[in-house]
């Protein structure tokens, strides 16, 4: 995707929002959905050796975040087993597997969501029955 097809397809979700949100709100949508999905795209290559990692250290009593960081080559990582597509495979749990996935990022990518209370837009959307739309 070039960068214009990018912009464009991002904010044509804000067609799907029109009636449940104010324009002014679309951002709290679609910011932390653009930056969830770079995030899942950047960690993608990854992923297997970082869920490696953690399971073979998850028990051991320490600070294992620096084996995890370097399992991902970022400064971030995800312990989660999904990824944007196995969270679209389950829509009846879209949103319990959204939030847990969410939580699995370091605390400093999970940081940034909690900013945006985030969590809050995903019930939000999920009532209004939009989640599994905008995902």
């Amino acid at each position: 995707m070039t960068n214009g097809t990018s912009a464009a397809f991002i904010w044509s979700i804000a067609e799907l929002l029109r009636g449940d949100y104010k324009q002014s709100d679309y951002g709290k949508v679609v910011l932390p959905f653009t930056l969830l999905r770079r995030l899942d795209c950047v960690l993608a290559p990854t992923k297997q050796a970082v869920l490696d990692q953690y399971e073979s250290l998850k028990d051991a009593g320490y600070d294992i975040t620096y084996f995890l960081m370097a399992a991902s080559g970022h400064q971030f990582y995800n312990t989660s087993p999904l990824d944007f597509g196995r969270l679209l495979g389950d829509p009846n749990n879209l949103k319990a597997n959204l939030v847990g996935y969410i939580g699995a990022f370091s605390p400093n990518a999970r940081d940034i969501f909690e900013r945006y209370d985030f969590e809050a837009e995903i019930d939000r959307l999920d009532r209004a029955n939009l989640l599994f739309q905008v995902v």
